[in-house]
């Protein structure tokens, strides 16, 4: 019996199924061992060496484990194909006394088993008997650059965040890579913040052939030259200037000097990399990128797509032979690139692994005929997954472009519009294109003006980031890599450093705004990006056998010791408490301050930690009179009826209850706007959908927000 040991359960019943009765398949659950919570665990006064001990929650499966390699003839390691995956393997390797397999004769002299480790991009039968058949050494550089980057993170995390602890507040963490992400929100906010907006105009023309009969016949062109010159985005300034404009344009004849037609072309999107992946289905689903992740491994675990965690456009050569058999016999040879697209691949990305694809192109035709994207979200994802792997073999959309300049008088304004031609990768890869027909016109014809519309506009700051422009910011950057986004991102929330508006945008809160600002200012290093990505190709160059561990973790160890020895004495606490006027302890009659906690800010008593009584601060008062209190016996006594503020689960989720909580329970998921149902006068609230509607469940009323 040759045992072959997963990470997952899921993953252990796929590879049992293509090995049959001669292979045991286990799962490890994940990792096995790892560095003690309770201290540092790294000597740094030996090279850095590591402390590793069996997780807790992992004694039992070890032992388990050992029991059936004892009864094996050799351990296939079977986990991922990744530095993770790797450093998995190895793991086990030295918590079940393995050696190499070529080692197995100095295994009878002692209680070692000979180990394989085999590696695999997906999990289908011919990949995994061809894994079988070519077995490999765990890659120690791999290993090392996992382990280097686990050194790193454990060195900041418990270093620095102790010093958060002392100088702001307890129980928040410092991270090497989270602290750069919060840093990318918070200077946003900033940005956002100090944003002066500028006022332009726009002109626009409603023309019309003089032989149109009806209102679909009229089309708008844009006002886009003066005297021969473009006009820019600002150059119209003021409505002294618009006023002027269209003085010029009195009596006006508008002729039409210029149709430029041509055929114009859009090329496939290549096929999905993980972060690609988490972006786009953040745009198409509103999936977070750790939802996304997860659905993405159990396609992967049961056969369904090829490994997940990758930055690669690699496709193989039998996808693309798939790929261009399924294109050509579904939808005909026109719809085939003719040869295979394959795109490239950025530099740092690992070329052995490929793109995100499905195992079997021809396994999904079913949902073609269908809407799109029904069902479960695993079917939802895995669809998209394929779309865009059929898509990137296919030919281009063709549109027929046309651009028509109208003269009046020194003024140029124009129309641009697109007709699609020949669908090609949007048959099966559908995307959001405006097409616009224009009644068929000629040169030197002359319009009728219906109207002329002045606009009158504002630049807007930068958007706060979501979800994916999040993750293309650190990818662009070079923070982090395919494995690490999703978790920087949940980190990051779950910390309360940053958090979603209404939007669903984030942004930082006021203690990830404190612990920013000492990081920037004390510790520069950490939060630099350039720095971080510069980390992030040492690891590449350990993974890539260029360069050796140790001295990389050196190189950032002893001048970050050096300089936080200095901020502890340099540093004072940051002043985070102030006195809340006229309110009394209810324990001891001491002040109350008002103090910033991990959670943001509230009230506790001056006399901490003697008398440790603290309150939650009312923040974001609505100036909404509570519904209940409003509809409830106490509507005679105003003073006591309560206020719509709004408040946080534990879990840090917004929803709005009553001011005078716990004498009025009043909670509502749904923002309230003030005002009364005009059909039955129960309370309206706002959806996030971007309508109001009566609370009322029973009452239909509902109107868009304008």
């Amino acid at each position: 019996m040759q045992l072959v040991l997963v990470e997952s359960p899921t993953k252990s019943k796929s590879l049992q199924g293509f090995l049959g009765k001669n292979y045991k398949v286990l799962a490890s659950f994940g990792h096995v061992r790892d560095l003690p919570k309770s201290k540092l665990g790294i000597d740094v006064e030996n090279d850095f060496q590591p402390e590793y001990l069996i997780i807790p929650k992992a004694r039992k499966i070890i032992k388990e484990l050992k029991a059936s390699a004892a009864k094996a003839e050799v351990v296939i390691l079977a986990t991922d194909p990744d530095r993770e995956g790797e450093s998995i393997a190895w793991h086990l390797a030295q918590a079940l006394n393995l050696i190499p397999d070529q080692n197995k004769k100095d295994s009878k002299k002692v209680k070692t088993k000979p180990y394989q480790r085999i590696v695999f991009h997906e999990i289908t039968k011919s990949a995994i008997k061809e894994a079988i058949k070519n077995p490999k050494g765990i890659n120690m550089d791999l290993v090392d650059a996992q382990q280097a980057r686990r050194i790193l993170d454990r060195i900041v995390g418990y270093k620095l965040s102790p010093f958060l602890w002392k100088k702001i507040t307890r129980r928040l963490s410092a991270g090497r890579v989270q602290s750069v992400a919060v840093r990318l929100v918070a200077e946003r906010e900033k940005e956002i913040e100090d944003f002066i907006p500028q006022g332009y105009w726009t002109i626009e023309a409603l023309l019309k052939q003089i032989k149109a009969t009806n209102k679909n016949q009229e089309f708008i062109a844009i006002l886009v030259k003066k005297d021969g010159k473009a006009i820019g985005k600002l150059d119209i300034k003021t409505k002294e200037e618009v006023d002027k404009i269209i003085g010029g344009l009195n009596d006006a004849e508008y002729k039409i000097i210029n149709i430029d037609k041509k055929e114009s072309k859009r090329n496939p999107l290549p096929p999905f990399t993980t972060s690609t992946l988490q972006q786009a289905a953040w745009q198409r689903f509103r999936f977070p990128a750790k939802l996304t992740m997860g659905i993405a491994q159990k396609l992967y675990e049961t056969g369904r797509i090829t490994y997940h965690r990758t930055d690669s456009f690699n496709l193989s050569e039998s996808s693309l032979a798939s790929a261009q058999e399924f294109i050509v016999n579904r939808y005909g040879k026109e719809y085939h690139s003719g040869y295979p697209r394959r795109y490239k691949t950025n530099k740092r990305a690992q070329e052995a692994h490929e793109a995100i694809r499905p195992t079997n192109p021809n396994s999904a035709p079913e949902f073609l005929d269908k809407d799109i994207f029904p069902g479960s979200n695993e079917d939802k994802l895995y669809e998209f997954i394929w779309r865009r792997f059929i898509a990137s073999q296919m030919t281009q959309a063709i549109f027929d472009a046309t651009t028509i300049d109208i003269g009046a008088n020194k003024f140029i304004f124009r129309v641009n519009g697109q007709i699609l031609k020949f669908d090609g990768f949007l048959r099966v890869y559908p995307m959001k294109f405006q097409e616009t027909e224009f009644p068929s016109v000629t040169t030197g014809e002359i319009l009728q003006l219906v109207k002329l519309s002045p606009s009158q506009h504002f630049t807007q700051p930068p958007p706060r980031y979501n979800e994916a422009t999040l993750i293309k910011a650190l990818e662009e950057n070079g923070i982090g890599r395919p494995s690490t986004y999703a978790p920087i991102l949940s980190t990051i929330q779950e910390r309360n450093y940053i958090e979603k508006n209404d939007d669903r945008r984030f942004q930082p809160t006021e203690i990830g705004l404190a612990v920013n600002n000492i990081l920037v200012k004390h510790f520069p290093e950490i939060v630099d990006i350039k720095f971080t990505a510069k980390m992030e190709e040492s690891l590449d160059k350990i993974a890539d056998n260029q360069t050796e561990w140790v001295p990389v973790i050196k190189a950032f160890y002893e001048p970050f010791e050096t300089n936080l020895k200095h901020k502890y004495e340099e540093v004072k606490k940051a002043n985070v408490a102030e006195e809340a006027k006229g309110k009394i302890c209810p324990e001891c009659a001491a002040p109350i301050l008002i103090r910033l906690g991990r959670f943001g800010r509230f009230y506790a008593c001056s006399r901490f930690p003697k008398c440790k009584h603290t309150e939650s601060l009312q923040q974001n008062d609505l100036k909404i009179k509570c519904p209940k209190c409003l509809a409830s016996q106490d509507l005679a006594k105003p003073d006591e009826n309560g206020k719509v503020v709004e408040k946080r689960t534990k879990k840090r989720k917004i929803f709005y209850g009553c001011s005078n909580w716990p004498k009025c329970d009043f909670a509502s998921w749904d923002k309230p706007t003030g005002q009364s149902c005009p059909t039955c006068e129960s309370p309206l609230v706002i959806k996030k959908g971007g309508q109001i509607k009566c609370s009322n469940k029973e009452c239909d009323y509902k109107v868009a927000i304008e």
